[in-house]
């Protein structure tokens, strides 16, 4: 027969500990917002301002330091982690009367054997007016009975599962400064939970925190914070949404979020604000990579101005991925295609990925296809009417962006490309038009009309004809075999779905509150063509006949660190490499923190870099010379 003790550690194996005690500001009810910020792998935990122990608790981890300051506390957990039979026995022997409160109260707990003294404090705790912790000068416990009809003052099932949980614990009374300085080393987990800054100068806060704890405590702590942050810890820190908080955090991650406090006589003070700061590990940035030399089909990719282009990258991207073992590669965000087209010239399996229809057409036409070409013959027939057109670039952008010769050529061919039967040969021409009305208006883009930057250089003097079969040559010289099933998509990358790829190298447009990542302003007219204007509503009031930009969630700073954490989660099973760069949001350490939750190494490489074209190239803070940070989770 099974007896009682022996049913409890049996049900302990399954039971997730818990705290074993209710304490001032515990954690327990931040759980579903601290949990998902923890890094995927860690060292060591260790926790210095213990208390109830919500998040040691929620973790149960493996290998771990816990600390406080208050022995009293550090014998319960000692005596539970050791000797949790004997503080059952004990506790067992307690009533839930005023009688024995006082009686008990008035013990010492020094005099009494460590597993009665941990069975004395369990029991008072439980039985006390909030579950408050409070000694006076004398350092007697001096909380009042709590007239609670019928506490669980021994929880068997819950003692047992954190004695579990403890066992794996080194269990320290001791400093803070002295846990985190001594103890802590490269990739341990800290979690930090001091006494809270009174959320203003009146407020009766010293009442319920765990210990004396000053400004002056807390700018230490900062201090000691940096320094762990540049040993290569990672480490989250809560306490009161307070502008010192913020003052001394500013550099990392700081999230506010909402919370209750239990333990207050007032029921107006029992809200409040909580802040939230993740720090992640100090990245040791990495030696600026030798480029490696590429092969040459990589040079035969048609050149291009498109915003963003990693065209000037392309080695030291190769450099990097270069470095894991790989067969199949997601270019999430394609963009012009000349990562993807690197990675297929590598030979690489290459799945290429965007939002915008004149992006997949590219990949279509260059990187799934891998042996179709539009014959040159073809292409002139393409040039001549052979049914009327529906006028639609003619009547619609008259006036704005080419001659009325060239709208009727657009239209033209617009009409003849829509007959082709042949999905690459379609995706070659009408790559070719793209081109063609790119390289024939001035800068490229579409945010103004006329031609006001007319520079007279030698693509604005060709024909659109001229511009049309020229691209088709090169497309069709761009076309190529690498024996992989390659695959363009036109989707969104938040919800792409990939089911073998081992690496997934993504690059976002940059949000920064100093340009626009707009790329619908810029191209909508080319991305028109790609798409014959389907599914999008012309803004006919705008001057330039724009449609409206397909959402995005990387257009607020907010938005695109949401964005970064739902990708990183989603691909944590495949090695990442992310282009970012130095002047946008979010900050190398927001970013290093978000990776380091799903990436056991993450690594930063800097490359200087100038932007050939946007905004900012003729401003006199020259923002446009920048490090590209290449963010590297593994």
């Amino acid at each position: 027969m099974v007896d009682l003790a022996e049913q409890a550690v049996r049900k302990s194996t399954i039971i997730q500990p818990k705290p074993i005690l209710k304490w001032a500001g515990g954690k327990t009810q931040m759980l579903n917002v601290l949990l998902p910020k923890v890094p995927s792998s860690y060292r060591r935990y260790i926790e210095p301002f213990l208390g109830g122990g919500a998040v040691f608790f929620a973790l149960h981890p493996e290998n771990a330091i816990i600390a406080d300051s208050n022995p009293e506390l550090i014998n319960v957990y000692c005596q539970v982690a050791e000797c949790v039979d004997d503080v059952i026995q004990h506790l067992e022997q307690y009533e839930n009367t005023k009688e024995m409160f006082y009686a008990v109260r008035s013990q010492k707990w020094e005099e009494l054997l460590p597993a009665e003294a941990a069975a004395r404090t369990i029991f008072l705790n439980k039985t006390c007016f909030n579950g408050l912790y409070r000694v006076n000068k004398k350092g007697e416990f001096n909380v009042p009975y709590g007239k609670y009809v019928n506490p669980k003052i021994c929880d068997r099932e819950a003692l047992y599962a954190a004695s579990g949980a403890l066992k794996k614990a080194e269990i320290l009374c001791a400093d803070y400064l002295d846990v985190l300085e001594h103890r802590a080393q490269e990739g341990d987990f800290i979690f930090l939970d001091p006494p809270y800054l009174p959320v203003s100068e009146s407020s009766d806060f010293k009442r319920y925190t765990k210990e004396q704890f000053y400004k002056e405590d807390h700018v230490r702590l900062s201090e000691s914070v940096t320094r762990l942050h540049d040993r290569g810890c990672y480490i989250i820190l809560t306490n009161s949404n307070h502008p010192l908080v913020h003052e001394l955090y500013a550099p990392f991650t700081i999230d506010v979020v909402n919370t209750k406090r239990f333990i207050s006589c007032c029921g107006d003070n029992r809200k409040g604000e909580d802040a939230i700061v993740t720090i992640p590990p100090k990245q040791k940035m990495l030696i600026k990579p030798v480029p490696q030399a590429l092969p040459k089909q990589v040079a035969l990719y048609p050149p291009t101005r498109f915003m963003g282009s990693k065209s000037k990258l392309l080695s030291e991207i190769w450099t990097v991925a270069s470095q894991f073992q790989f067969h199949t590669v997601v270019d999430l965000f394609a963009g012009s295609g000349t990562v993807g087209y690197m990675f297929k010239a590598q030979g690489k399996r290459v799945i290429s990925n965007d939002y915008m229809a004149m992006s997949a057409t590219f990949a279509k036409a260059m990187i799934e296809n891998n042996s179709i070409i539009l014959p040159i013959d073809e292409a002139n027939e393409l040039l001549a009417e052979h049914k009327e057109s529906d006028h639609f670039v003619a009547e619609t952008f008259r006036g704005l962006y080419y001659k009325d010769e060239e709208n009727d050529l657009i239209d033209i061919l617009r009409s003849n490309i829509a007959t082709i039967s042949n999905p690459y040969k379609h995706a070659i021409a009408m790559t070719a038009l793209i081109r063609a009305c790119i390289k024939k208006r001035p800068r490229g883009i579409f945010t103004y009309t006329g031609e006001r930057y007319h520079d007279g250089r030698k693509d604005l003097q060709k024909t659109l004809a001229q511009q049309f079969l020229e691209a088709v040559e090169i497309v069709n010289k761009a076309v190529f075999d690498n024996g992989k099933d390659n695959q363009a998509w036109h989707t969104d990358a938040m919800e792409l779905n990939v089911k073998q790829a081992d690496l997934v190298y993504i690059d976002p447009p940059y949000y920064s509150p100093l340009s626009d990542n707009e790329y619908v302003r810029r191209y909508h007219f080319v991305e028109g063509l790609a798409r014959d204007w389907k599914g999008v509503e012309i803004q006919q009031h705008t001057l330039t006949k724009k449609f409206k930009s397909y959402p995005t969630p990387f257009s607020t700073r907010n938005g695109a660190a949401t964005a970064f954490d739902r990708l990183f989660k989603k691909f944590s099973d495949r090695i990442l490499i992310v282009s970012y760069s130095s002047n946008s949001l979010p900050s190398m350490d927001e970013m290093v923190a978000m990776m380091s939750k799903y990436k056991k190494h993450v690594e930063v490489i800097p490359v200087d870099y100038k932007y050939s074209f946007g905004n900012q190239g003729k401003a006199k803070t020259h923002r446009n010379s920048v490090q590209e940070y290449f963010f590297v989770g593994y």
